[in-house]
This record gives structure tokens, C-alpha cells and sequence, in this order.
């Protein structure tokens, strides 16, 4: 079984990737300061697959503790690196901040790649390095624009930071882009857990709607948009979470184009936050509290991808919809409150 480490594997997409590189032959060890995250997720892990994966309470910045990892796990075949703040509003108050943790924990990886000579590390990136796109559907060749939130800059500067790494390593590396990730696992027994007041929008309707928040909020209708609400391409954690294993094995089969190839993840098809919140509620019969609030800092007016060359060259296929992934998403809301979980 071949060793992949896998950062922020506590968080909502490490979590659901480990269960599908495990389902898929590989051994996962994760690593996570559980600064935005708790030690359910590996609970749920094990449940789903029977498998216990341990986790390295550590926060990547610590360059001693991250090398640490390496000396102690020095058959590491592939890296795939999820752990980073996420969120965009929260960025453009604490630049500073996401600056430090972003940037620093990559480097501070890839200086341990090079030296335990790690062959493969697949980047989890974000189609804010697109900035707001002159068209859409948005392609890999797409020119990268301003970003529109530090969050989106230190996206922008990791994969700079990769591709200029892999022009002086044998490490190759591939950059994947993706949209939206929404949903839970089918089983029920993992999903996304935002600590505190959730930054994402499908959190924030499914808490709204099981009233934990007395309102959400619809920031801006006035978008050159069909409704006036923000476009986004929304994708199911699941397929997310598959892709990253395809990269790997893309990478373990050596079929890369170069030392570091960019795939999109997306489902190809835009849709508004107002279209969001009417399946979410066609879904669950429920009528969401909502208002419509002022644009927010930092949002982009509507992006979805052209997913054709993960679907070509991965063999990637989309097997969830939006109303899929609003109802395992609802489905997760009601267990978190039936189980007590928060």
C-alpha cells in the first residue's frame, strides 16, 4: 500500500479524500492543528471504511514539527496538501494573517519534499485565481487575474511557488482548481463542520433552516447576473474527493503532460445563490429566513468551469447534482443536531 500524506485531513475535503484514497488501496496518514476543525472527522472515517488513520496534531508553519513527520514516515509516496484558511471575507480583515499561515506552511512542506525526495504532491487550489473572468465557462488556459481577496492571492501565490519548485525538481506536482465543494458523505456520517459562524454558503442555509441561525443572508442582488444573485459552480465533496485520488494515480502511472499539470473541478454548470436556496428548499420542504444584504468585499460576480480536461485526461466524471448535494447536506444538518454533535 503506498503512503500518501494528506494536510488538513480533519477539515471537510481532506476528510472525504481520505475515505476515498482508502476505498482505493492507500494508506493515509494526516496532519491537522485542529485549529478549524475537530477529531470527529477521523471517528467518521474509521466508521465509514474500518480503517483508523492517525493524525499529526501540528500546525505546518512549525518547521521542526513538520519534519518531524518526514523522519518518521520516510516511505511518503505523495503529498496532497489541503491545510489553509479558507475563508474570503475573513481574509480581506486578517490579510496578514492568511499570508502566514497559507504561504509558509506550503514552503515549509516542499522544503521537506525536497530533501526526503517525495515524488508526488497534488495542490488543492481554487478558481479565485481566475479573479472575475472575462467569459465563461472558465478553461485551465484562462489568464490569471488580480485576485479579489488575500485568500484568492495566496492561491494565486502557491501555484506560482509550486510551478517554480517543479522547474528545479524531479517532484512533480499537479494544481486542481476547484469551485464550489458542497455536500456530505452518503452515509450520513460526515459532512462539513464549520467551527463558529459558517463562511460558505450551504452551511449557513442548512444551519439557518434547522435554526441554529436566526437568518442568513443573500449578499447582493443586483449583479449583472439572471437573478441578481452571485454564480457559482457548485460540486459535491465527493467528486471532489475522488479526483484527488485520480491525480495521484495520474502521477503514480507518470502520465503527466509536464512537472506540473492543472486540472478545473467543477461540474461545468452555474448556479445563482437565490437557485441554491430554492432546491435547498424543494429538497427539504423547508422555507429559509433569508434577506438580501449588501455586496460583500472580495465576491466574485459568477464563475463556473469547462471541466473537459480532468474528464479527458482523469477519467473524472461528475456523479452528483445540486439536488443531491443540497440533500446530503440537509441530511448532515439533521444528524449534527440528532447525534448532539454541535
Amino acid at each position: 500500500m503506498k503512503k500518501i500524506l494528506v494536510t488538513g485531513g480533519c477539515g471537510y475535503i481532506g476528510s472525504h479524500t481520505i475515505v476515498d484514497l482508502i476505498e482505493n488501496g492507500f494508506e493515509v496518514i494526516s496532519v491537522d492543528d485542529n485549529s478549524r476543525s475537530t477529531l470527529y472527522a477521523l471517528n467518521a472515517i474509521e466508521k465509514i471504511t474500518g480503517v483508523p488513520v492517525k493524525n499529526y496534531t501540528l500546525n505546518l508553519t512549525d518547521f521542526t514539527a513538520t519534519r518531524n513527520i518526514f523522519l518518521e514516515n520516510k516511505d511518503i509516496v505523495g503529498i496532497i496538501h489541503f491545510a489553509a484558511y479558507k475563508a474570503v471575507g475573513e481574509s480581506c480583515e486578517l490579510p496578514l494573517m492568511y499570508y502566514e499561515n497559507n504561504l509558509i506552511s506550503l514552503i515549509n512542506l516542499l522544503k521537506c519534499v525536497q530533501e526526503f525526495k517525495v515524488p508526488h504532491f497534488v495542490f488543492s487550489s481554487s478558481c479565485t485565481v481566475y479573479g472575475n473572468p472575462d467569459s465563461i465557462p472558465v478553461t485551465e488556459n484562462f489568464p490569471i487575474k488580480k485576485a479579489e481577496s488575500p485568500y484568492g492571492a495566496t492561491k494565486q501565490m502557491g501555484e506560482t511557488i509550486l510551478q517554480d519548485f517543479s522547474k528545479v525538481s524531479a517532484t512533480t506536482s499537479i494544481l486542481l482548481r476547484y469551485f464550489n465543494p458542497v455536500g456530505a458523505h452518503p452515509s450520513g456520517l460526515m459532512g462539513e463542520l464549520p467551527l463558529g459562524k459558517p463562511m460558505n454558503l450551504v452551511p449557513a442555509i442548512t444551519q439557518t433552516a434547522i435554526g441554529k441561525l436566526p437568518k442568513m443572508y443573500v449578499w447582493g442582488n443586483d449583479y449583472p447576473t439572471r437573478d441578481g444573485s452571485c454564480i457559482r459552480d457548485y460540486i459535491h465533496v465527493c467528486d471532489i474527493a475522488h479526483a484527488h485520488t485520480l491525480a495521484l494515480q495520474y502521477l503514480l502511472a507518470s502520465k503527466n503532460k509536464s512537472n506540473c499539470d492543472v486540472f478545473n473541478l467543477g461540474t461545468g454548470d452555474g448556479v445563482s445563490v437565490l437557485e441554491a436556496i430554492k432546491t435547498f428548499e424543494a429538497v427539504s420542504n423547508v422555507k429559509l429566513n433569508y434577506e438580501i444584504g449588501p455586496r460583500r468585499s472580495g465576491d466574485v460576480i459568477a464563475i463556473y468551469a469547462n471541466n473537459e480536461l480532468a474528464v479527458q485526461l482523469l477519467g473524472w466524471r461528475i456523479q452528483y447534482g445540486i439536488t443531491e448535494m443540497m440533500d446530503t447536506a440537509w441530511k448532515w444538518e439533521l444528524k449534527l443536531k440528532n447525534d448532539k454533535i454541535v
